[in-house]
């Protein structure tokens, strides 16, 4: 069943987005309502599964992982034993942070980070290239990042989910 999101459940969001370790007090006084409601609205979004957990966002390259790569990755077959069979794969793999099956050339895009190239270089090669069903890979590294906000984009008077 749908939750109906009214602009103070948005604006809850929008601001545990911005900052999850806000205190109740905090965010109530920001949104306009007194502590006991807010929670309350909190509660429900987290019940609701609309807030799924809370988590501090790292600078990996300060704790160093200065390198961060992109790994496309082509299996052999797509039958969804296969599939599921290289997602349990993946989720042994600590320098694999993120995860993503495709439509496409490629049937998954790896987000990768590394101490350095050497690492990461031996992770492709004796973990990856080497699992069951992989047909090529083609790895990026990056330069760069231009942009990092997680979350969604939610504007000030977002509409109802339907």
């Amino acid at each position: 069943m749908p939750v109906e999101l009214d602009s103070t459940d948005w604006r809850i969001l929008k601001e545990l987005q911005a900052d999850g370790r806000m205190t109740n007090i905090a965010l109530a006084t920001k949104i306009g309502l007194s502590a006991p409601p807010c929670l309350r609205r909190v509660r429900a979004l987290e019940e609701a599964g609309l807030i799924t957990g809370y988590t501090a966002l790292v600078d990996e390259a300060a704790l160093g992982y200065p390198l961060t790569a992109f790994v496309m990755v082509r299996l052999h077959n797509q039958a969804e034993a296969d599939l599921r069979a290289f997602e349990n794969r993946i989720l042994g793999w600590p320098l694999v942070r993120e995860a993503h099956m495709l439509s496409g050339e490629s049937d998954f895009m790896l987000k990768c980070i590394a101490r350095d190239l050497t690492s990461f270089q031996d992770f492709v090669l004796n973990e990856l290239t080497a699992a069951t069903n992989v047909a090529s890979v083609k790895t990026f590294l990056t330069i760069r990042r231009a942009k990092r906000e997680p979350g969604i984009p939610i504007q000030p008077a977002a509409p109802a989910r339907n």
